[in-house]
């Protein structure tokens, strides 16, 4: 796992899933920017506990290997390592992107934790890996409030996404920003609004 740890009071906990890619700069740099908010920060690493930033071919190959069992064993552990810090579940949060965002949803549909957020990602009619669910079919049993951020390349698919997750008994949004290319690459100028949100949620909701 990596981890980062706040410099002031620690006001919750925030569980990071990494993109296709593994452990990338710029996933550290999001764990950084989070601990700085006054956030317990760890990612785990869900490709077998071998993360390592790796080429777009030998992610596929990675993520065809998931599967739901998988991936909520390694976030319970970083569920436990915040809970062993003094962190309760209900200020406990899930943050993905791209591939983390799949896997957020399909956590936040399986754990009783404080929020989650899914930053972009696919699997939302067909699932990343046969061992997945279809997105669709996980969120109508969303188990805490959870917040979609997806490019509108995808708004077809995000639409089905919205209505499948307001069938849950618990808080959700979806927003949709310009999309640069097939990954969420949001341009520049809303990037700061779309990490405000991720911010206001966990502020809203982790308490």
């Amino acid at each position: 796992m990596t981890f980062a740890e706040p410099h002031r009071v620690v006001r919750g906990g925030v569980v990071v899933l990494h993109e296709e890619r593994g452990m990338t700069d710029a996933m550290r740099a999001l764990i950084t920017g989070l601990a700085a908010e006054g956030w317990l920060t760890v990612a785990p690493h869900i490709y077998h506990g071998d993360s390592t930033e790796v080429d777009d071919v030998t992610a596929q190959d990675r993520i065809s290997e998931l599967s739901g069992e998988s991936v909520l064993a390694d976030t319970d552990i970083a569920f436990g390592w915040l809970a062993q810090h003094g962190i309760d579940a209900d200020r406990i949060g899930v943050v993905g992107f791209e591939l983390g965002g799949a896997v957020s949803l399909v956590v936040a549909a399986s754990r009783a934790i404080g929020a989650a957020v899914s930053v972009g990602g696919g699997g939302i009619l067909n699932p990343l890996s046969p061992g997945l669910p279809a997105l669709v079919d996980a969120a109508p049993t969303l188990r805490c409030p959870w917040l979609g951020l997806y490019g509108d390349k995808v708004a077809d698919e995000v639409a089905l996404l919205r209505d499948a997750a307001r069938r849950s008994e618990t808080a959700n949004d979806v927003v949709l920003y310009p999309a640069a290319d097939h990954r969420f690459d949001i341009y520049p100028d809303t990037a700061v609004e779309a990490w405000q949100r991720v911010l206001n949620w966990f502020d809203a909701h982790l308490r």
